[in-house]
């Protein structure tokens, strides 16, 4: 009740301030010491007495506060308008729900530590560390959003709070913003240089990025290849004796003249030859999709005829398909999950 009662007297004390205002009238000022006699004898508050005085009676008054709350960017709960300081015994009971919430993270009882966290904030919200445990205990119940909120909290008590930095990454990892979560471990990192944690979690998200990136480049251009760098290709000796090799083959030969066909939609022949009635996938005198009077050649086509070059080329040098491949980023999975990131950086635990 002392916060309560620490707000009543507020409210009175502006109240009270208002009924010397010019501006209002009569009646108004009536209906304003009839508001302050309710309110003062349901929470017995008496803003002449001195022990109440010094009791409830709070550095600044409402209007004060409020403007100085609307007149800044908007912060977090709990920001300025808190009229709670904690007491010592207020103190050391939020010390002991924080370690109880500790204990119930380490039996992975994590609504419990939630509900501990919370209850040592309401005893002392100027504590970031109660909000840092906090956001770890969200995480782990997937509730990520609101672990950015209590980091972002921790930070605006304390800017230096590298932990806040490293456990708003894993949130932001969890919700597959990799860019903000890379953004979280560099300034963990620099507030704590040698954390091993925050660097292996700094560059699996870089890893993330690239990855989207090069993912992003191949389902540009025609058929996916707008993030391959021909001209290294070019350069590779094994992959030009392999293309060599390839077009003295007849069948090989039959394909890419099919291939182009289908590219530029003209009439390379099926069995019936070149420039025959059949067109890409044409059968004997039927004409085919890309053949004269037909509709021009579709994706279908082309895709069909690339994966024949491609099945070609595995069996051709299956060795250097396999390099071509974890050259341009299509090497397998990637080797870390977000979820083992965030039980790499969750092996620090609760402050």
């Amino acid at each position: 009740m002392a916060d309560v009662n620490k707000l009543v007297f507020s409210i009175v004390k502006f109240l009270k301030d208002q009924t010397t205002q010019e501006c209002l009238s009569e009646d108004a000022i009536e209906s304003l010491e009839v508001a302050i006699q309710c309110l003062e004898s349901a929470y017995s508050i008496d803003t002449q007495d001195e022990s109440h005085i010094a009791k409830y009676q709070v550095q600044r008054n409402l209007l004060d506060i409020f403007n100085s709350q609307i007149s800044s960017e908007p912060e977090s709960e709990f920001s300025t308008l808190s009229l709670h300081e904690p007491t010592p015994e207020e103190r050391d009971e939020a010390e002991k729900l924080k370690n109880e919430g500790n204990n119930f993270m380490k039996e992975e009882k994590f609504s419990d530590a939630l509900e501990c966290y919370s209850q040592a904030i309401k005893l002392d919200n100027k504590n970031s560390v109660y909000y840092c445990n906090r956001a770890a205990a969200y995480s782990k119940l997937n509730k990520n959003v609101q672990a950015i909120e209590d980091c972002e909290r921790a930070l605006n008590i304390d800017p230096q709070y590298s932990k806040a930095y490293g456990r708003m990454g894993i949130a932001y990892t969890a919700l597959m913003d990799h860019e903000s979560a890379r953004e979280c471990y560099r300034k963990a990192l620099e507030l704590d240089p040698t954390n091993q944690s925050y660097q292996n979690n700094l560059e699996i998200s870089e890893q993330k990025l690239k990855e989207a990136a090069m993912q992003a480049g191949f389902n540009m251009g025609p058929m996916g290849m707008g993030n391959m760098d021909f001209s290294q290709m070019l350069n590779n000796p094994a992959l030009m004796n392999m293309a060599q090799s390839m077009m003295q083959n007849p069948n090989m030969q039959q394909m890419m003249a099919n291939f182009m066909s289908a590219m530029s939609g003209g009439g390379a022949g099926g069995p019936g030859g070149a420039g025959g009635p059949g067109g890409v996938g044409g059968v004997g005198d039927q004409p085919g999709p890309g053949g004269p009077g037909g509709p021009p050649p579709g994706m279908n086509n082309i895709l069909e005829v690339g994966q024949q070059l491609a099945q070609q080329m595995e069996q051709t040098n299956p060795e250097l398909v396999a390099q071509l491949r974890s050259q341009f980023g299509r090497g397998g999975p990637p080797s870390d999950s977000p979820q083992e990131q965030q039980n790499g950086n969750e092996k620090q635990p609760p402050n």
